[in-house]
């Protein structure tokens, strides 16, 4: 698996392009540049790499993770994947939540909607969704062989906020303690912030040891 993260937008989302290394399949996960200068910076690397991008995937709805989409969709044409539960953020509802936190640009709706267990295929990888709830109804991780891509659930030391509209701090606790049951070599790529382990989140974070 080829993973390339870039720390983008006014909030410092990092946007992950995956790829597979044997077909250069590849999807773009959390395309959170807010506008096209800062968008050419990935396309370059994806055109550097050859990838062939399949999807545009978002871990949840909030804008920081999300106002790329459309971007992304008219360089690359391909559909937008979120959770049932957070598709309502994009579209209309979506272009305004985004103006309010000043985004330059919105997402168009998703092309299809994901629902926990599904597979994300892409060359020879799949990833599974697992919905995991708390910063937002719909937030989802993607399980890959030895890795997951966490979103705004759980960060290095930290975790997502549940103080927003549709976050849920008891449904965060228990999305959490899915999480800690992956293997501790799993690493945890995240919505923000460094890349971590399972096994250091486990030994240091406050949020999984009072769990």
């Amino acid at each position: 698996m080829i993973v390339k993260m870039f720390v983008v937008g006014v909030f410092s989302t990092n946007c992950y392009v995956v790829g597979c290394e044997q077909t250069k399949e590849a999807i773009i996960i959390d395309p959170g540049f807010d506008n096209k200068q800062e968008a050419e910076k990935v396309f370059k690397y994806i055109n550097e790499n050859s990838l062939t991008i399949k999807f545009i995937l978002d871990t949840h709805g909030h804008p920081d993770h999300t106002c790329g989409n459309g971007i992304a969709k008219e360089k690359f044409h391909v559909p937008i994947l979120i959770h049932e539960s957070d598709a309502h953020m994009l579209g209309e509802l979506g272009k305004r939540i985004a103006g309010f936190f000043g985004f330059e640009d919105s997402s168009p709706p998703a092309d299809a909607l994901l629902h926990d267990g599904n597979l994300v295929k892409f060359g020879e990888i799949n990833l599974k969704v697992i919905q995991t709830p708390g910063h937002s109804r719909g937030s989802i991780s993607l399980l890959g062989a030895e890795e997951i891509f966490t979103g705004d659930t759980l960060f290095c030391g930290s975790v997502g906020r549940t103080d927003f509209p549709e976050s849920s701090g008891e449904d965060m606790n228990v999305s959490l303690k899915e999480l800690a049951t992956l293997p501790d070599n799993f690493v945890i790529y995240p919505g923000h912030g460094p890349i971590t382990t399972i096994g250091e989140e486990k030994r240091n974070n406050p949020f999984l040891q009072r769990l």
